[in-house]
This record gives C-alpha cells, structure tokens and sequence, in this order.
C-alpha cells in the first residue's frame, strides 16, 4: 500500500473522531422548565434557552439591573422563553451592545445554584434584518 493512501486513512479516522466528539458535546434547544429539570439530574452541559425579553406595557424592559461604575461584568435580566415561563438570567459579563434593541434572545449556559447563568448571549435585532429605503 502507498504511503499517501495511509497518509488520507489517517486523516479521516482523525476527522471522524473529531466529529464525533464534538457533536457528543452540542448543546440543545430546551425551555427553562427542561433546563431546570436537567440541572437536577446532574447534567452540567451547555443548554441553548430562546426568549424574549420581560417588557411593560410600554415596552420598556423590566427587571433589568447593569451597573457598570459598580460592576460592570455583572448583568441580570428577565427572560420569557418560548412557554411564557419567564426566569431571571444572570451575565458575568459587560451587558451586550444594543440589548435593549433585541427582538430574540439566545443565551447559552446552565443552572448553577437554581440559577441560569449565561456564559453568551446572542441577540436577534430587527434593525439588521429590515431594509432601508432610501
């Protein structure tokens, strides 16, 4: 057998194995009740939660607190997830540029203390998806 065939079955054994172990550690889409749920059973991976940001009539945010004078990788806010269960979010991290703007909200992370800690926050805002008209 040549060297170059042995050579191309090593480097796809290598690819299929990093494969593999990538996608053994994926997180997973769930709702908070999931999320908790999981977190009582000891399981410490990375989950995907999808909501919205807790608004007023108004459309104000509410029980949004970032003090950046005081501490500024400290940011918590209420996210409503796609059940309308709606649970405080901890950030231990600058807060976001334009979060306020957000239309969708994915934060990645896990429960720690009966408490979702987001390790990233990834944000949907309308304003990037709409057209301007000149």
């Amino acid at each position: 057998m040549k060297l170059s065939y042995i050579i191309a079955i090593v480097a796809i054994a290598i690819s299929i194995g990093v494969i593999v172990s990538t996608a053994g550690s994926a997180s997973q889409y769930v709702s908070f009740r999931e999320a908790y749920a999981m977190a009582e059973k000891g399981n410490k991976n990375k989950i995907h939660v999808v909501g919205k940001l807790k608004k007023n009539e108004d459309g104000e945010i509410v029980g949004m607190m970032y003090n950046p004078v005081m501490d500024p990788n400290y940011f918590v806010f209420i996210l409503v997830d796609n059940n309308n269960e709606e649970r405080e979010v901890v950030h231990f991290n600058p807060k976001p540029q334009d979060f306020e703007k957000s239309e969708q909200v994915v934060v990645i992370g896990s429960v720690r203390n009966k408490t979702f800690v987001a390790d990233e926050i990834l944000l949907k805002c309308p304003s990037k998806y709409q057209e301007n008209k000149i």
